[in-house]
């Protein structure tokens, strides 16, 4: 029988150990800075990268760390029906052009799905919650504000009876588009839609790991949880 095959390392080209790469991806996607604040910081600590290593880094490896993360929470949530999701758009420029970043967040402010359409309409909300319930599976209840395109699409589906809509219903999933935003003034706007849905993606992860919702719970409690997510961090494509 042959033996299985080991997957490969993919940091084997990389003179730089992997310990400092999980350390730039991590500073420059769940914190507000530059590439170059992320230059400045790291040559603090003695370590000499260029900004564009930076960016390097971050595009080659920011997808693998998310998709291992995703990849744990999906199958340690993908058994629980009580699942009451908050659907929500935002607004995004690129070069000027209004595009969409569609969102999907739990009744814990988890960031499930993020996507990103040209238009607003019944077909990209159709594409959305066709993605999001395949990745994640049914949820019992599904919270959106007053677009018709939700309703035209949820119909379709079949899902049409679990929507809910009401004042200030969905302002967790709105909420959670803080954090994202933040992110996007200290990157000066996306210049293409590619690049977008990648960063989108790849923060909602991320932001999901080191998320512990600090104000609901007390000091040492928060700290226990921190400590955890960053070994889990540490230990993420070893």
């Amino acid at each position: 029988m042959p033996r299985p095959k080991k997957p490969a390392n993919p940091f084997r080209y990389f003179n730089s150990s992997p310990e400092i790469i999980r350390l730039v991806v991590m500073m420059y996607v769940r914190f507000p800075l530059s590439l170059r604040n992320v230059e400045d910081l790291l040559f603090e600590r003695g370590i000499d990268v260029c900004h564009e290593t930076v960016r390097l880094w971050w595009n080659r490896f920011g997808p693998l760390f998310a998709a291992d993360i995703r990849r744990q929470r999906v199958s340690r949530m993908k058994g629980f029906r009580n699942w009451r999701w908050h659907l929500d758009e935002v607004f995004v420029k690129i070069n000027s052009e209004t595009h969409y970043l569609w969102r999907a967040v739990d009744q814990e402010g988890e960031i499930l799905e993020s996507y990103v359409t040209k238009k607003r309409n019944k077909r990209a909300a159709l594409q959305f919650l066709k993605k999001a319930l395949k990745r994640h599976g049914p949820a019992e209840k599904i919270v959106t504000d007053g677009l018709r395109s939700y309703p035209a699409a949820m119909r379709e589906i079949g899902n049409l009876e679990r929507r809910e809509m009401g004042r200030w219903k969905n302002n967790r999933v709105e909420n959670s588009h803080l954090p994202f935003r933040r992110r996007e003034r200290a990157m000066l706007r996306f210049r293409q839609m590619k690049s977008l849905q990648k960063f989108a993606s790849l923060h909602a992860n991320i932001h999901n790991h080191f998320n512990s919702q600090r104000h609901l719970i007390d000091r040492q409690t928060y700290k226990t949880a921190r400590s955890a997510a960053l070994a889990e961090w540490q230990n993420l494509m070893a």
